[in-house]
């Protein structure tokens, strides 16, 4: 017998955390069914209820399945843990109501997740004239037919566990069956008060539930074996998805084994699936999602699989940016890199949907000025999360790492000065205007450039942190690397000061970028930079950030690009600020050119629906990598900003520029979703001159930037000097440069680009 602790309610809280008062309940990979009805006078409009588990719930209301995978991987900080608010008013009916919730307890931590060490269920709805609260009147109990596998077992870095249902031993309807006639439940146990441990304070999900892309059918082929078959279902694309399965047979007690083409991958063992037969004719949905190109069923002989199904789901988000040109490959480059970018988001940003699922900084900032040029704005929240989070993680030391949430704790520190800089936190500010965000934060930034130092020549000391990385590959000239990194890392950091007015922090920043510049310059070797204790090939990737941090000024273009012409060390992560450095020095054609020769491999591969996180598969990979990887679909930002010359001038997108440079694009369009509204430009760039249409949302104005040297029409109307009308700051030199408020435009430049 469990003995019932005393609770002192807190003010302005109601319910309790309740589990199941029995040995082993904490137990990883267990499974809760919970149930309770309530009688409602009067159908509610409104109905809230508070939300929380640890981990994942499904919840059904009078037999509708209402929230499929609620719930977010913990924590927001190390402490506490995130709540759903949900509203019900829909789903409830006058008279009796019955509440069934199905509870995941993951019981182990990821590279994603840092669990409480205790299963439990907290639920708080509030409508009208009815209020139901998580209490012993719940019953529950342990859902019997769910349990483990046997090995291989998922590696260490994910928090979710394999799962195997036993059919045989499924409690059949429970989520609608009468009280009185449920077997095995008995009443629930209070275990705690909102804001007790081990849960601690209940924060609000800040992001959507997921996008339920509804059930599908898919064509499955079965290859016979000797003891089992082998059935091959072909899903459309590489998906988060839960399979579903319909199975006759005859005599029950069989095992199914449920994986995908990706469940060994990336080097390692990831999530599967197994399913026990009952006898005669049943149907399976495997909640804990998988992720490939393939379902793959291992079958016994004698057992008939009638369908096979599954349903995607994923990050609420809308792919309202769209992209065409007329060059076949970066079509498809496109179309596979926002496939990748979209598989990587859930819980959080993560590098890879199979082996890790981990929120890699790196990751996330290319993740995230992606979404910015190919989803829609709800996608920000997703990286409000991050940012928070990562502030949120940060040690009394000032360290930062990642990936948060998680059990990992070393810090990576180039792709921590990357996440708080230029092209991480100020990226983010500058495409929504998040001034709040930017003021929370700022405190943790300045906290953990603190800790970066400089040496007599200017140059940033290495700091090695838990794991000095750099990049994967070779050739890593670590020292210019990192000053690079904190280079760009104090630019962003001295404009966020300037929002905030923190103005002798901002000049205390610049202070520093001036010591960075002196002592990267002085690693100038008169035709690439290398630092003089490094011994290795000449580094393109400190090449690269020379040129878009500033560092490097245009005398050295013409050395830097035959230096990028003959060294292609860079990963597909670094592989991208390599062909932005190259439209920095107006080298368009050639980035252009290097990353098709670069990426031709993964893009052009026909099995593949994703970018690899190598430049091939196995022996053409680097250390086991993955074949859906977030790092490689940066270029995607690169031709946003720089071919089509698309981005923010004014925080939100209140003024911006559309400046292109076609490279070798002869014709192309783009749409770019943004809080104000929907950015539209496309462009001929022929014998016939340079035609551009041009979509300027309400309340915004767009600073159009096209090389001088010839007469330029807009609307049919020549342009003259009294029209361009722009601030001195937005000029340059052989440069047309003129305004436009919302509106369409056809815009016609007599020649070609």
């Amino acid at each position: 017998m469990v003995s019932q602790p005393a609770f002192a309610q807190e003010k302005g809280t109601s319910g309790y955390w309740i589990s199941k008062a029995q040995q082993g309940i904490n137990k990883p990979n267990t499974w809760m069914a919970f149930r309770r009805d309530i009688m409602i006078k009067n159908k509610p409009l409104q109905a809230l209820a508070t939300i929380a588990a640890d981990t994942k719930y499904w919840l059904w209301i009078n037999g509708k399945l209402v929230v499929f995978e609620g719930g977010l991987k913990r924590g927001p900080n190390p402490n506490d843990i995130y709540c759903d608010k949900v509203n019900l008013g829909t789903y409830l009916k006058k008279g009796k109501n019955q509440i069934a919730v199905l509870l995941w307890y993951f019981g182990k931590d990821g590279f994603s997740h840092v669990g409480s060490g205790r299963a439990g269920l907290y639920f708080s709805m509030n409508a009208k004239q009815s209020e139901l609260n998580s209490d012993d009147k719940w019953l529950c109990r342990i859902h019997p037919a769910y349990g483990d596998t046997d090995i291989p077992l998922p590696n260490f870095r994910l928090a979710e566990s394999n799962i195997r249902f036993d059919a045989r031993k499924d409690i059949a309807g429970w989520q609608t069956a009468p009280l009185n006639s449920l077997q095995g439940f008995s009443a629930a146990e209070k275990i705690g008060l909102p804001g007790d441990a081990p849960w601690n304070k209940l924060v609000e999900r800040p992001i959507p539930q997921w996008k339920d892309f509804g059930i599908k059918e898919i064509k499955f082929e079965r290859h016979k074996g000797a003891s089992a078959d082998t059935i091959v279902g072909a899903l459309p694309y590489n998906m988060q998805m839960t399979p579903i399965i319909s199975v006759l047979d005859d005599k029950g007690g069989h095992l199914i084994k449920i994986n995908t083409d990706h469940n060994v991958a990336g080097g390692t063992d990831n999530m599967r699936a197994e399913y026990i037969t009952a006898k005669g004719f049943q149907k399976y949905e495997s909640y804990g999602w998988l992720n490939g190109e393939n379902i793959l069923l291992i079958v016994p002989k004698g057992v008939k699989i009638t369908s096979v199904k599954y349903r995607e789901t994923g990050y609420n988000a809308e792919p309202e940016g769209a992209f065409a040109c007329s060059d076949k490959f970066y079509n498809l480059f496109w179309k596979k890199a926002k496939r990748t970018l979209y598989l990587n988001m859930r819980d959080n940003y993560f590098d890879c949907p199979d082996r890790e699922r981990a929120q890699w900084w790196g990751d996330a900032v290319l993740l995230m000025g992606e979404s910015f040029y190919t989803y829609s704005t709800s996608t920000h929240a997703l990286m409000r999360k991050a940012i928070r989070e990562l502030a949120a993680w940060q040690r009394p030391g000032g360290e930062l790492f990642a990936p948060i949430p998680g059990n990992f704790n070393q810090e990576l520190p180039d792709q921590m000065l990357t996440s708080i800089g230029h092209y991480g936190f100020w990226n983010y500010y500058m495409n929504t205007g998040d001034r709040k965000l930017i003021e929370d934060v700022y405190p943790a930034v300045k906290k953990y450039l603190d800790l970066w130092k400089t040496d007599e020549t200017g140059l940033t000391v290495l700091r090695n942190g838990g794991w000095l990385w750099g990049d994967w590959g070779d050739n890593k000239d670590l020292r210019l690397i990192m000053a690079g990194w904190h280079y760009l890392a104090l630019d962003g950091a001295s404009k966020m000061a300037d929002v905030l007015g923190y103005g002798e922090d901002a000049a205390d920043y610049r202070q520093v970028m001036d010591r960075v510049k002196a002592g990267y310059n002085k690693c100038w070797n008169g035709h690439a930079y290398r630092h003089p204790l490094y011994n290795e090939k000449t580094d393109d990737r400190v090449q690269a950030l020379a040129v878009i941090a500033g560092i490097a000024d245009s005398s050295k273009y013409a050395d830097i690009l035959s230096s990028l012409k003959t060294e292609l060390h860079a990963s597909p992560y670094m592989e991208k600020y390599v062909m932005e450095a190259l439209f920095v020095m107006g080298e368009g054609k050639y980035a252009m050119d290097r990353t098709k020769k670069r990426f031709a491999e993964m893009v052009n591969n026909p099995n593949y629906s994703t970018l690899f996180e190598g430049w091939g598969i196995g022996e053409n990979g680097f250390g086991g990598g993955t074949t859906n990887h977030a790092w490689s679909g940066g270029a995607q930002i690169v031709i946003a900003q720089y071919l089509f010359g698309v981005k923010p001038l004014d925080a939100g997108y209140k003024t911006f520029w559309i400046a292109p440079q076609p490279a070798t694009f002869t014709s192309a369009n783009l749409t770019v979703p943004t809080i104000k509204g929907l950015i539209s430009t496309s462009f001929q760039n022929n014998a016939d001159g340079f035609r551009m249409n041009v979509t300027v949302p309400m309340g915004t104005t767009a600073i159009i930037r096209l090389p001088s040297g010839s007469k330029v029409y807009v609307n049919k109307k020549l342009l003259n000097e009294k029209d361009m009308n722009v601030e001195e700051l937005q000029q340059k030199e052989r440069f047309t440069t003129f305004k436009l408020i919302s509106g369409k435009y056809v815009i016609k430049r007599e020649r070609s680009l």
